[in-house]
């Protein structure tokens, strides 16, 4: 027969109050605990985490502006590209226009001392050629010889022969300036008292071209020419 020893009921409540004490200051340590150490690591990852996104704004904010400046780069370069070839194309055509100046420079002077020995009216330089197909320019020269003292006045006449080849062959017609194609006239009229260039376009019908051109330069309203000029065959069949 065995004897155990019961505590009596307050002092069971002692001891169940001691282990509750015992278990809830040991969860208290252990929450406290975490609290101060977890705290501190949290700020730490707080403040790193405030810094690295103040590094990629910052790293934002010099990749657009490292676009923006490309983009500017690429703009110049593009710009100066053009510049550089409208300056090329602007250089060739001046060059072209110096050396025609002076060709024509030259060939004024030789014109001059040979007319001073003849005078009257000459055309020296007659011209055409295809600016497109429906369209042909002509230059002209009209020199007066001598020492003339007045001034002189007329209008020039342009018959151009037009060649075109269709089913049934080859076809020739004759235009007239300026009756054919009356805006033509203003470009046509002669008002000079040494030399006048003479310059300016007609039409022609899409596939035809000018095989002949004949230029008669009028004295007032005198229904003889006082000087005529002819080139043929201005340009190939092409």
């Amino acid at each position: 027969m065995a004897v155990r020893t019961r505590l009596p009921w307050w002092g069971r409540t002692l001891v169940a109050a001691a282990l509750l004490g015992l278990v809830a200051g040991m969860w208290w340590w252990g929450f406290d605990f975490g609290q101060i150490f977890g705290g501190l690591r949290h700020n730490e990852l707080q403040q790193r985490l405030a810094s690295l996104e103040a590094e990629a704004a910052e790293l934002r904010s010099a990749a657009a502006a490292l676009r923006e400046r490309n983009a500017q780069l690429e703009s110049d370069v593009a710009i100066a590209g053009g510049n550089a070839q409208a300056l090329e194309k602007q250089l060739g055509a001046l060059s072209a226009d110096n050396e025609q100046l002076n060709e024509e420079a030259a060939f004024l002077r030789e014109l001059v001392a040979d007319t001073n020995t003849k005078p009257g009216l000459s055309l020296p330089r007659l011209s055409v050629e295809r600016q497109s197909d429906g369209v042909w320019h002509y230059r002209l020269l009209v020199v007066r010889g001598g020492k003339p003292t007045d001034d002189f006045t007329g209008h020039v006449v342009l018959q151009a022969t037009l060649a075109s080849r269709d089913s049934d062959g080859a076809t020739m017609r004759t235009l007239t300036l300026p009756d054919d194609q009356p805006e033509t006239a203003p470009a046509l009229k002669l008002a000079f008292k040494y030399y006048q260039r003479v310059e300016g376009t007609f039409r022609v019908p899409p596939g035809s071209r000018v095989s002949v051109l004949v230029a008669r330069a009028f004295e007032g309203s005198e229904g003889t020419p006082r000087a005529s000029r002819t080139v043929t065959n201005a340009l190939p069949n092409s």
